[in-house]
């Protein structure tokens, strides 16, 4: 077994890369099954791709396959991606796949919602049939962490949510959210938790555009807003001062003329849009418009970069529970290692014990004395068992006779005799 993990995230990579390696729901269980079939580089995969991050982990005999496959598959040449993309062999996996869950590594230090997507990436990969042994085990221990840590310390306290970011940068657009009318696109969690921090500030007006009208009705009903059809946006945009979008679609849904023809009817009154999606959902030439305020995932983590200080000494505490357990990990794997040959140490004892079990019975068939016949089994057992050890210490040479006797007395316990 030999984990491995690679990927791109808002650290190493700006949004218009991490939008290029992104897996959708829709190609997610292909993805697993291609990078886990008869020609793909992994034996076990789960992948989890979120608005801040796509990272793949394996178990794996080829690593830079895995790599390379990660590019090719979003049809883009290696050295496109090479660049942005860290690898993280062994331990070093394990350790990047704790620090994730428990918020360690996201763009908001300490939120909750990566560990979320961590589980849902874990069971589609269970659903697709690429979560073997190795891979249940790291998302088993490393859910176990994420709880460990955020209830041991306070990595968690006073985090400024980018929901709550998303708030305070439309405050400094606009002197009062009341006043304003918000449009939200998309009806996933990201939405509604956005739709939360809005609602609080009571806007005149709220609304939720989705590809599926009942699950924008139904999270409309939950703020008291309105409902519509994502077809209807081009017709709507005008009419909001606000807009967030948060869906998963591979391509923009706003794109540059709709926004100006939204722009001209609002007689050149701002708006301001916060694009959360990867890919995104807001054609970046948008930004450049003379009324239009348009933030990304990586714009409103630089505001909530600015509450993180006041929580380092959690980081610390942090680190030392996942240090602790990444050993505690690596132990089990180093000991799965030497299943194969517990496992064929036992075959063959077995093999040897029915064979002259079967003798016995045959000799006890002939009307054999029944004490002798167990004396002769456990003595043929007995010199069979021991035969291999005895012939290998016999013909060791005098270099390797010395360490293969201490290795003997250790595995039969003869120190003390």
């Amino acid at each position: 077994m030999q984990l491995f993990a690679c990927g791109v995230n808002h650290h190493t990579a700006p949004v218009a890369i991490r939008e290029r390696v992104a897996f959708g729901p829709d190609i997610l269980p292909r993805a697993l099954t291609e990078l886990t079939g008869e020609h793909g580089p992994a034996r076990e995969a789960a992948i989890l791709s979120t608005c801040n991050r796509t990272e793949i982990y394996c178990n794996t005999s080829q690593p830079a396959d895995v790599a390379e496959w990660l590019a090719s598959f979003h049809g883009l040449p290696a050295r496109d991606v090479k660049p942005y993309l860290y690898q993280f062999p062994g331990d070093q996996a394990a350790n990047h796949a704790f620090r994730v869950a428990s918020g360690l590594d996201s763009m908001v230090l300490g939120e909750t919602q990566i560990l979320g997507q961590m589980k849902q990436a874990a069971e589609k990969a269970a659903d697709a049939g690429t979560l073997g042994l190795l891979l249940n085990k790291l998302f088993q221990r490393t859910f176990s962490v994420a709880k460990e840590v955020r209830t041991a310390t306070e990595i968690g306290a006073s985090t400024v949510s980018m929901s709550a970011a998303a708030v305070s940068l439309a405050e400094r657009i606009f002197p009062s959210i009341r006043e304003q009318a918000v449009l939200f696109v998309g009806a996933g969690e990201m939405i509604d938790l956005v739709a939360t921090h809005f609602a609080a500030k009571a806007p005149r007006r709220l609304m939720v555009v989705n590809r599926t009208i009942e699950r924008a009705r139904a999270l409309a009903d939950k703020f008291g807003g309105e409902a519509s059809a994502l077809p209807n946006l081009p017709d709507l945009l005008h009419e909001f001062d606000i807009l967030v979008t948060s869906t998963a679609s591979p391509l923009p849904i706003v794109g540059l003329g709709m926004v100006e023809r939204a722009i001209k009817a609002r007689k050149r009154r701002p708006i301001f849009m916060v694009d959360l999606a990867v890919p995104r959902d807001i054609e970046a030439e948008v930004g450049r418009l003379d009324d239009v305020f348009l933030y990304t995932v990586d714009d409103l983590g630089e505001v909530v970069r600015s509450g993180q200080s006041s929580r380092q000494s959690a980081v610390v505490q942090a680190e030392v529970i996942i240090a602790s357990s990444v050993n505690e990990f690596m132990h089990w794997m180093d000991t799965r290692r030497t299943v194969p040959v517990i496992r064929n140490l036992r075959d063959h004892g077995e093999r040897l014990r029915r064979h002259e079990l079967d003798k016995a019975n045959k000799a006890l068939q002939r009307g054999d004395d029944p004490h002798a016949v167990l004396e002769a089994m456990s003595r043929a057992l007995m010199n069979k068992l021991l035969h291999d050890p005895s012939h290998a210490l016999n013909q060791a040479g005098d270099a390797e006779r010395e360490q293969l006797a201490h290795l003997v007395s250790r595995l039969y316990n003869l120190h003390g005799e």
